[in-house]
């Protein structure tokens, strides 16, 4: 060995070791809600929209989501929402004219941890650009609102929020299908939840169809539960039933909790659904 190459092998040997590479920070969790709060207008007594909305309110402000895809909601009840808890905004149309008219399936977000970059609305039909269209057999117009959030906290990611039918079968299933069509689109390649009402039992081809793609994230937490109803027809004490309402998402993502959440008041109900959470974290 010459003494070049003994000077050189001693200053490795001596040298100090490299740092490893930094680890990518976890991003924090992200708390989603699905809730269905019945459209305001509906005639429903003693469960009307202005008998049950402080209920719904204290339900949001307990809950603390910081994204929520609502289902059923027309116009007068959001801007009632965003009044009374304070720290969200939205996006989302009405299905009737593309504007203000008929239910949305508006999504509600905190805007302390959330940028709406970019949003739009398409209608489950053979034209979904086209406001108030209908083509599978639903007598009313069904819609997908959707949005691409930047999180302050945590990765971008995409959101999408959909009611289906609750009459036709041949509607739900191939909403499904241009909904998966639609995500699989989606420039960039983001993460992507998935929120509803999709009026569809767990065994429904529909809800089938998610789960080829996407994760139930209650059943992810909760693989046994056998009262999972999510419907409760404004009737103390159901529990039973089909689990209809969902946050779907992507295989990998950590499901850290889920929830069917089934608070009353008096025996009463702040919606006839009850809304469905999950708490995830998002790679």
């Amino acid at each position: 060995m010459t003494l070049f190459s003994l000077l050189l092998a001693l200053a490795v040997a001596q040298a100090p070791a490299a740092a490893p590479a930094p680890q990518p920070a976890l991003a924090a969790p992200l708390t989603v809600m699905s809730f269905n709060i019945r459209y305001g207008t509906a005639n429903d007594g003693d469960n009307h929209w202005l008998k049950r909305r402080e209920q719904l309110y204290a339900l949001l402000r307990e809950q603390q989501a910081d994204v929520v895809g609502l289902q059923e909601a027309l116009h007068g009840q959001i801007d009632e929402i965003l009044q009374a808890v304070p720290g969200y905004d939205y996006v989302g149309v009405g299905r009737g004219d593309g504007r203000r008219a008929g239910e949305y399936a508006a999504i509600l977000y905190r805007t302390a941890r959330l940028r709406a970059r970019r949003s739009d609305t398409f209608w489950f039909s053979d034209t979904p650009g086209v406001v108030k269209s209908a083509s599978w057999g639903n007598q009313i117009e069904r819609i997908s609102t959707w949005a691409y959030f930047e999180d302050r906290e945590g990765p971008s990611f995409y959101f999408f929020n959909v009611h289906l039918d609750h009459q036709s079968q041949p509607s739900r299933e191939r909403s499904v299908a241009l909904l998966l069509e639609r995500i699989a689109a989606r420039d960039p390649k983001a993460p992507v939840v998935v929120t509803g009402d999709f009026n569809a039992a767990e065994d429904n081809a529909a809800a089938v169809a998610m789960r080829a793609s996407f994760v139930d994230s209650f059943r992810a937490r909760h693989p046994d539960a056998k009262e999972v109803g999510t419907f409760n027809g404004f009737k103390p004490g159901q529990t039973t039933g089909d689990k209809i309402d969902f946050v779907f998402v992507e295989p990998g993502t950590e499901v850290l909790d889920a929830a069917i959440v089934r608070t009353s008041r008096d025996g009463r109900y702040p919606s006839d659904h009850f809304p469905v959470t999950a708490r995830i974290r998002l790679r």
